[in-house]
Parts: C-alpha cells; sequence; structure tokens
C-alpha cells in the first residue's frame, strides 16, 4: 500500500463529502477502486434493457441515468484529483449534476454500452491513483471554491459509487 493513499483527515476536504468518504470500509482506496469495478461489472451486467429505463417516481433519474451520472463524476472527480496531483493551483469550477444528466443522452444508450465506459473510466481512474508519487497524495488545491486533497477525492469516487449503488438497491430494487 502506498502510504499516502490512506484515508484522507477531515481537514483535507469539506464536510459534505464525509457522506462518500465514510462509506469507503477499506483504508487503502486503491484496493476499494479495484474491488468496486468487479462487483459494479457484476450488478451492471446482470441489467437488462428494461432495468435501464426504470424510474422509482416519474422525475427521479432512470438507471441508465444514474449510470451516465456516476460516470460523469468519476470523470471530473479524477480531472480534478489530476489537476491537483501536478499541482496546479488554478481554482476548479463545480458542475450542476442534473444539468449533466438532462445533457448526457443516457437513455439513448444502451445498459451494456453504459457499463463499458464505466468499466472504462474506472480502469482510467485506477491507472491514474496508481501511478501518482507517494508525495502527490498529499497535495491539495482548490476544487467548487474548497481546498480538497488528491487522497480525498480518490476516497470521494469510491464512496460516490457506493452511495449510488445503495440508492440502485434500495430505490430501484437491484441487486447487488
Amino acid at each position: 500500500m502506498i502510504a499516502s493513499a490512506v484515508r484522507p483527515g477531515k481537514t483535507e476536504y469539506d464536510p459534505y463529502y464525509n457522506r462518500y468518504i465514510s462509506l469507503v470500509p477499506d483504508d487503502d482506496v486503491l484496493v476499494a477502486l479495484d474491488q468496486q469495478l468487479a462487483e459494479t461489472l457484476i450488478l451492471l451486467r446482470s441489467l437488462s434493457e428494461q432495468h435501464g429505463s426504470f424510474r422509482y417516481e416519474p422525475q427521479k433519474w432512470s438507471v441508465k441515468e444514474v449510470l451516465g451520472h456516476m460516470i460523469d463524476t468519476e470523470r471530473i472527480m479524477g480531472y480534478r484529483a489530476l489537476r491537483v496531483a501536478r499541482g496546479d493551483r488554478t481554482p476548479i469550477e463545480g458542475f450542476e449534476q442534473d444539468g449533466y444528466v438532462k445533457n448526457g443522452g443516457f437513455e439513448q444508450r444502451s445498459v451494456s454500452n453504459l457499463a463499458r465506459e464505466f468499466e472504462q473510466v474506472r480502469r482510467t481512474t485506477i491507472s491514474l491513483f496508481r501511478n501518482l508519487e507517494p508525495q502527490a497524495w498529499e497535495r491539495q488545491g482548490i476544487a467548487n471554491k474548497v481546498e480538497i486533497s488528491v487522497r480525498a477525492l480518490a476516497f470521494i469516487i469510491a464512496g460516490h459509487e457506493l452511495h449510488h449503488k445503495a440508492i440502485l438497491k434500495e430505490k430501484y430494487g437491484l441487486g447487488i
């Protein structure tokens, strides 16, 4: 384990993100990201197209839109981690998740296509974090007007996925 890939301190991120970070059971986020990939792919490959269009309430996101949101968020958080890891102190703006989902075109895609993209994005995320120098994990930058560390971003990515998989199980009735 890379010593700097351990759980971030509470001063390394906005308290809002504790809702995700606290869900990650492993102290080694690289192990967590690897394990999640295998588990999530089993779930995604079990979904039919009918599952993909399901909404538990009319105004809620469909399963495909949840998957698209997970992909977009991981991509954005990974980009933030890259910039911060490289020492870029330029403030990074936030993003509006509902606008991303609305304009993502996820309903026109197949569940299997979204599953493949999720896998590709996660493998890219793992590669980024696996190849960071130890000191890069501790670097901090500004994202959405708040200081955040690279290791906090890694844990947010892992926790965000766990959060949405729990919603898919509880609200959408999907087996996980």
